[in-house]
C-alpha cells in the first residue's frame, strides 16, 4: 500500500470519526403515507432529527401501596450499517427504578407495539408504565387531556424501555437512507435485533433476565426476535408476551389463525355485550357460554365447513341455524356468507335494526354512526377514533413536557411505513425455536374477549399449534379479559393484566443456581404467585 492511500485512509476514518462526534442532527425526508391520508402537517423541507441523545428526570410513583423513585431517560439511540454509520435513529422511553439493590438481577421488560407503522405510546401511556392517560374507566377519552400516574404498572418489579421502530414515533431514517430497507417482517426484526443488543450493552443490562412484551403486529416482532437474539446476538430471554396476538406466520393443517370460522365465540361475545342474544343465551354467564361455542365450533362447525358446497341442505340449515344464534344476527345473514361470517360485515350487521350504529374493530364494545344503515362495513374504526382522540395529546404532552424531549418532529402515532414486506414470515417457528434452545423461555398470551381484529379464539388456536406435539404446554399461560384488542383502557382489565404480567414475571425467573435444563423447576401454581 502506497504512503499516499495509508494517509487518505487515515484522513477518511479521521473525518468519520469527527462526523460521529459532532453528529446532533441530520436532515429527513418527509414522506408521506400511500394507504391513509398525509401527516396532519406534512414537512415539504428537511427537519433537524436528534441522532443520538437522551433527557433523564428523575420521578417517584406509589405502585399497589409501595413508593417506587425511579429515572425517566427519553432518548435517541441510532441504527448502524456495516460501516459503523448511522442510517437511523430511534427514539425510546426508559424507566430504571432507582432503589434497587442489585441492578443487574433486575428483570428488563422490552415493549414494543404494532402496526407494523404503529408508535411505542400505546402499551407505555395505556398499560405498563409509570404514567397512564386520563381516560374514563372504560377507556373513553375525558378532558382535559394529560397523563396520571399508574399505580398498577410493573415498574416495581422489572425496568422498562418502550422502543419506536423506524418511521413510528419520533424514529426516523437519516439522510439519503431508504427507508424502505426498513419495511419488513424480517428487516424489522434484523434492525432491532442490532439496535436491542447495542442498548442492552450501553445499559449495562446484559445479566439482567429480560423479556420481549409485544402487541398485535408486535406480536410478530418480538416473537422474531427471541429467535434473532438467540441466534444472532447470543442473548437469551426468560419470557415472551404476546398482548393481542397475530397469526406469527404459522401454516398449521387446519384452517388459517385468521379463518372467520375461528371468530364465532369473538361473535358470541360481542353479541351478548350487546344484548343481543336470545333470552336462554343471554342469561348464561359469559365464560360459560363461550366454553359451549368453542367447542361447537371446533367440533361441529368447523368439520362441517370442510365439506365446501358439497355440505347437505339439512346439515347446512341447523349449522346456521346455531352459527346465527350464538352470533346474534339471523340465518338469512349468515346463509348468505355461506356459513362463513366476515368479521366486516358482522361489525355493520350487529346492530343494524338499532338504526345506523356500528360496532368497533379492535374493540366492539364501542360503537360507531355510519352515514346510512345500508352498507357490508363500517365507515370508520369506532374505537380507533376514539384512541386517538386521548393519546395524541397525552403522548405530546408527557413527552414534550413532562419529559423534557425537545424536537420539532411529528410524533407518528401511526408512521409511512409501506410498502411491508410480509413474504417469509417464520417468527411463529422462530419462538418455537428460541423454547426448544432455551428452557428458561417462557410464553404469556393475554386477549381481550372483544377483540375483533385478532380475537381471542385465533389466538389460543395460535398458540395451540406454535407446539403441535404439546411438548411446551407447561410454558405456556392464556389470560382473556372482558375488553378489546388494549384490554388494558379498561381500569379493571388494566389491574388484572398487569397483575398477571407480574406473576409471569416472577414465575419465569428461576431460582439463583437452577440449571436451564428440561428436567428442570417444577412450576409453582399460579395462586401462589398472585
Amino acid at each position: 500500500m502506497s504512503l499516499l492511500a495509508t494517509d487518505g485512509s487515515r484522513i477518511a476514518k479521521a473525518l468519520a470519526a469527527l462526523l460521529l462526534l459532532e453528529m446532533w442532527a441530520l436532515p429527513v425526508r418527509a414522506q408521506e403515507n400511500p394507504e391513509g391520508p398525509p401527516p396532519a402537517r406534512l414537512r415539504t423541507h428537511q427537519l433537524e432529527v436528534p441522532v443520538d441523545t437522551a433527557v433523564v428526570t428523575g420521578h417517584e410513583v406509589t405502585i399497589r401501596g409501595e413508593q417506587v423513585p425511579y429515572e425517566a431517560e427519553a432518548g435517541m439511540q441510532p441504527v448502524y450499517d456495516e460501516e459503523g454509520m448511522p442510517r437511523a435513529t430511534l427514539f425510546y422511553t426508559y424507566y430504571r427504578r432507582t432503589d434497587a439493590e442489585d441492578a443487574g438481577r433486575r428483570p428488563l421488560l422490552i415493549s414494543f407495539n404494532g402496526g407494523p407503522g404503529s408508535g411505542s405510546l400505546w402499551m407505555h401511556l395505556g398499560y405498563t408504565s409509570p404514567k397512564h392517560l386520563l381516560i374514563s374507566d372504560e377507556g373513553y377519552p375525558v378532558q382535559p387531556y394529560g397523563v396520571e400516574p399508574n399505580h398498577q404498572s410493573v415498574l416495581d418489579v422489572a425496568d422498562i424501555v418502550y422502543v419506536n421502530p423506524v418511521n413510528t414515533g419520533f424514529s426516523r431514517a437519516l439522510g439519503e437512507a431508504d427507508p424502505e430497507q426498513f419495511y419488513g417482517v424480517n428487516e424489522d426484526v434484523s434492525y432491532l435485533a442490532d439496535w436491542i443488543s447495542r442498548f442492552v450493552s450501553q445499559k449495562g443490562r446484559w445479566t439482567s433476565p429480560k423479556f420481549l412484551i409485544g402487541e398485535s403486529y408486535g406480536t410478530t416482532r418480538v416473537a422474531g426476535l427471541a429467535g434473532a437474539m438467540q441466534s444472532r446476538h447470543w442473548m437469551f430471554f426468560n419470557g415472551v408476551i404476546l398482548v393481542s396476538p397475530t397469526g406469527l406466520g404459522l401454516e398449521p393443517p387446519g384452517p388459517s389463525a385468521r379463518s372467520e370460522i375461528l371468530k364465532l365465540p369473538y361473535y358470541a361475545a360481542t353479541a351478548w355485550y350487546h344484548d343481543q342474544l336470545p333470552p336462554g343465551l343471554q342469561q348464561q354467564d359469559l365464560d360459560a357460554l363461550l366454553s359451549k361455542v368453542e367447542r361447537f365450533t371446533m367440533e361441529e362447525y368447523l368439520p362441517a365447513l370442510s365439506y365446501g358446497g358439497s355440505l347437505g341442505d339439512d346439515r347446512k340449515q341447523r349449522i346456521a341455524e346455531q352459527v346465527a344464534r350464538y352470533a346474534g344476527v339471523s340465518e338469512e345473514f349468515v346463509l348468505s356468507h355461506n356459513l362463513a361470517v366476515p368479521a366486516e360485515a358482522y361489525w355493520k350487521e350487529l346492530l343494524r335494526d338499532e338504526g345506523n350504529y356500528t360496532i368497533g374493530r379492535l374493540d366492539s364494545r364501542y360503537k360507531g354512526v355510519d352515514r346510512t344503515t345500508a352498507g357490508g362495513e363500517p365507515d370508520y374504526p369506532a374505537e380507533l377514533a376514539a384512541w386517538n382522540h386521548a393519546f395524541a395529546p397525552a403522548i405530546n404532552h408527557y413527552v414534550r413536557g413532562e419529559l423534557g424531549f425537545g424536537t420539532n418532529l411529528e410524533y407518528y402515532l401511526f408512521g409511512p411505513t409501506s410498502p411491508w414486506d410480509r413474504e417469509d414470515n417464520d417468527t411463529g417457528e422462530a419462538l418455537r425455536d428460541a423454547m426448544a434452545a432455551n428452557p428458561y423461555l417462557d410464553v404469556m398470551v393475554q386477549s381481550g374477549l372483544y377483540d375483533g381484529a385478532t380475537d381471542y379464539f385465533s389466538a389460543k388456536y395460535t398458540m395451540w399449534n406454535l407446539t403441535p406435539s404439546g411438548r411446551f404446554s407447561d410454558r405456556f399461560r392464556f389470560e382473556t379479559y372482558r375488553s378489546g384488542h388494549m384490554m388494558y383502557l379498561r381500569t379493571e382489565d388494566l389491574r388484572a393484566a398487569n397483575q398477571d404480567l407480574r406473576a409471569f414475571i416472577r414465575t419465569a425467573i428461576p431460582a439463583p443456581g437452577e440449571p436451564a435444563r428440561y428436567d428442570r423447576r417444577a412450576r409453582p401454581s399460579r395462586s401462589s404467585e398472585e
